[in-house]
């Protein structure tokens, strides 16, 4: 089973670990012990990131706020269709503790994504995040790296709600324009730009 959850986006943003990765690699995490999709920074300058974790390696990617809230969204459904599949499954818990679902140091990442997809191993009874690598639109889609992460039900149910947790923890909205609000003020042009 696989779904594509997010579309391509431009740019190209490598890591440290760029002399290790050579173009149109693919890198599989297999299965993680660790994975989290998280931001930092203040709200309206968050910049968000998904990073997956093996025994010996840890991967770190760089994700537009959309992508991390299609992301679990996608997940939640996605778990939803795999139980009904397959309904002798366990259902996933997805409980986590805060502290566990942190970006851990050093946050360098890989590169920028520009795909999300997700698919379902039933041998392995593991979810795959396929991530792949934003290039900028006159470059050659096989030259992009991609990375997998193979997860538990559970682990991936977990990640998915911290995600639109995290994800819904920005600015709060104006209630007249349904922008959001700056910690400096916001001008909303439903009250002729009056500041409040």
């Amino acid at each position: 089973m696989a779904r594509v959850l997010a579309g391509r986006q431009r740019g190209r943003s490598r890591g440290a670990e760029d002399s290790e990765i050579t173009m149109g690699q693919v890198i599989d995490l297999n299965p993680v012990t660790r994975i989290t999709a998280d931001a930092i920074g203040k709200p309206g300058q968050r910049v968000f990131y998904l990073q997956g974790q093996t025994q010996s390696r840890m991967i770190t990617l760089l994700c537009e706020k959309q992508q991390v809230q299609s992301l679990g969204v996608g997940i939640e459904n996605f778990l939803q269709e795999i139980q009904k599949k397959y309904p002798h499954l366990l259902t996933p818990s997805g409980s986590y503790f805060e502290s566990d679902m942190e970006l851990q140091e050093p946050i360098e990442p890989l590169f920028r994504v520009g795909q999300l997809a997700l698919g379902y191993d039933e041998e392995t009874d593991r979810m795959i995040i396929v991530a792949q690598e934003a290039l900028p639109e006159e470059a050659n889609p096989d030259d992009a790296t991609v990375v997998r992460f193979w997860a538990s039900r559970s682990q991936m149910l977990a990640m998915a709600q911290w995600g639109i947790n995290i994800s819904q923890r920005g600015r709060p909205i104006c209630g007249n324009c349904l922008q959001p609000i700056d910690p400096e003020g916001h001008f909303c042009p439903r009250r002729n730009g009056h500041k409040y």
